[in-house]
């Protein structure tokens, strides 16, 4: 008892110093400096500090400038407000809520069980497929929900794959099949993690997997104990980055991506919508691709070595205990039944989503935003448009096929009403309860707070003063200059949250820019990618923490693989921002909008 107590008196000290030390320490500097770049200057390094620490919810933070920015005379309370809910925020909500559809009907859990019967349970194919698979969801759902999907499958497999081929020939016979007790969802319900904890920490005595007995169970002989540890350091590793490399692949993929979108069209609104969704794939997708394969070689150089022959089971033939590890994914495919009319639909109008933002302003022809709107399109349809189309469709189309009989309408709708009621099925493809309960709402107050202080910054003249502070950059190559922001960023975003980061390096990285006449783009979207090699820590990602709490992992192994691609990261971004991203933007010569920031 005393022992709590005084853990909790420690807390609380804790709490209060890091609410009201920065407070005490840099407002009588921000006082003594009397302008509006200082005060605006005290509120950026403020709402750092309670980032970083998360002394209070992030979300919280983010509504700091609501309260601080009229406090201080920097912008009125009506300009500070219209931030929140700019063009980017509604489409970041749009495609989150086509992203909660195609969870609420499992249609990513049959994509992915699919695609792992395709691909066998081989070592290194099985890395490949779980990444595959992880890489492709994260890029239009949320990386915790596409970790948490998966590493109980990862799990399931694991625990055939440690038994000995004559275990699991015994166990086979006796039983007549596979073990049928697996409980997936169990597991996936225990370690699922809220999304807007990004430093969930889930060492709880309650939710250690080691004392719970979800770890698998290890062989005795050291060798192969050895071995069967590094296939699960490897397998589980291998998910949360895959679901970090996957985030970038799309302007949805992570939140920081709508905040590079968004702050860029609010600091340069003359740009012309220079990032959209096309564009953004256009050059993140190679990039992508390229971490992507080298991750994967690289978790197979570090944990399973490279004997090509044994990893890739070349006229190798497939032992028991990988047929009943295969058992289990074709087993958890079948209990997902035939395809149904809700997963069907959400399908179609997944791929409608896609193919209409693809098409909108693809750039090298004209787009349908083009030829059927008014001033074409420009100004008038973004990918916001697409995203609320598609969300509101999904709550109209039903979730189960229309019948259209009319003699035998109402006898099966009401059986069909009946059965539904008593499932708690949902009439519709989305019904906002199920919006309201996924949805981060956290995240959409992240991007909103960031593109105040975005404005905040603009404003008050803090970017310009940064910008000249930065002036000698220009001696440096900006290739070097790209090398040691990626790096700077990559290391910073391992302490707080990639929105966070994103929010606060953007407005100074754009500043810097057009003050040194450099595209702004250069050194932006390097940067926004950085944001998510948080590859280093537990901490770090809710999916690392996801992967973590299972317990094969120690803290060095993901250090020691971390650092690796954290480099690798950082060395594909510089590639790709000075080859074809350099075409695809221009980024040889500074563009007449990226002169807004210099004007009066």
């Amino acid at each position: 008892m005393p022992a709590a107590c005084s853990r909790a008196t420690f807390l609380w000290g804790r709490s209060t110093l890091l609410l009201v030390g920065p407070i005490c320490l840099l407002l009588p500097l921000a006082i003594a400096g009397h302008s509006p770049e200082a005060y605006c200057g005290f509120i950026v390094i403020l709402m750092a500090v309670y980032w970083c620490t998360e002394v209070i919810p992030l979300a919280v933070t983010a509504l700091l400038p609501i309260l601080l920015f009229p406090l201080f005379g920097i912008m009125p309370s009506k300009q500070v407000c219209m931030q929140y809910l700019q063009d980017t925020s509604a489409f970041f909500i749009g495609g989150l809520m086509v992203a909660i559809a195609i969870e609420h009907w499992h249609l990513h859990k049959r994509i992915a069980l699919r695609t792992l019967m395709l691909l066998g349970v081989k070592p290194a194919l099985l890395m490949l497929g779980f990444m595959a698979v992880t890489s492709f969801l994260s890029m239009w759902i949320s990386n915790t929900a596409t970790t948490a999907m998966m590493i109980p499958i990862i799990e399931a497999v694991l625990e055939q794959l440690s038994s000995t081929d004559v275990e699991a020939e015994q166990t086979t016979l006796e039983s007549g099949g596979p073990n049928n007790d697996l409980e997936l969802e169990t597991k996936s319900s225990k370690n699922e993690l809220d999304s807007s904890d990004p430093t969930f920490s889930s060492f709880k005595e309650g939710n250690d997997p080691v004392r719970n007995g979800n770890v698998p169970t290890m062989s005795r002989h050291p060798k192969v104990k050895s071995e069967q540890m590094s296939i699960y350091k490897a397998l589980t590793l291998c998910v949360c980055y895959a679901a970090s490399i996957g985030g970038t692949g799309t302007l949805t993929g992570t939140a920081a991506n709508m905040v590079l979108k968004g702050q860029v069209n609010q600091i340069f609104p003359e740009s012309g919508e220079v990032v959209t969704f096309a564009s953004w794939f256009a050059f993140s997708f190679p990039n992508m691709l390229i971490m992507f394969i080298l991750c994967w070689i690289w978790l197979q150089a570090l944990f399973l070595g490279l004997n090509f022959r044994k990893l890739w089971g070349w006229r190798i033939p497939v032992t028991p205990k990988e047929k009943r590890a295969n058992d289990v994914i074709v087993r958890e495919y079948k209990k997902l039944g035939p395809m149904s009319f809700a997963e069907k639909a959400v399908l179609i109008l997944f791929i409608l989503v896609v193919l209409l933002w693809f098409t909108r302003e693809p750039g090298f022809v004209r787009g349908w935003g083009y030829l059927f709107f008014k001033g074409n399109g420009k100004g008038y349809v973004s990918d916001a448009t697409v995203a609320i189309l598609i969300a509101i469709l999904m709550f109209i189309i039903p979730s189960k096929k229309p019948n259209f009989t009319p003699w035998n309408r109402m006898q099966q709708s009401s059986k069909e009403d009946i059965s539904a009621e008593q499932e708690g099925a949902s009439p519709r493809l989305l019904s906002w309860d199920v919006v309201h309960h996924k949805l981060p709402w956290n995240v959409v107050f992240l991007l909103g707070g960031g593109f105040a202080l975005a404005k905040g910054c603009e404003v008050s003249g803090l970017s310009r003063w940064l910008g000249n502070q930065l002036v000698p950059l220009q001696t440096i190559p900006p290739w070097a200059i790209v090398i040691i922001l990626c790096l700077i960023v990559a290391i910073f975003t391992e302490c707080t949250t990639n929105v966070a980061t994103a929010t606060l390096f953007l407005p100074v990285l754009a500043s810097m820019a057009t003050t040194i006449r450099m595209n702004p783009l250069y050194v932006m979207i390097p940067t926004t990618l950085s944001t998510s090699f948080a590859f280093m820590l537990p901490v770090a990602t809710p999916s690392n923490a996801i992967v973590f709490s299972y317990g094969h992992l120690r803290v060095f192994d993901m250090v020691k693989a971390g650092v690796v691609l954290n480099i690798i990261g950082v060395a594909s971004v510089t590639l790709a921002i000075n080859t074809w991203g350099r075409l695809m933007f221009n980024l040889d010569s500074f563009p007449d909008w990226a002169n807004v920031t210099q004007r009066e």
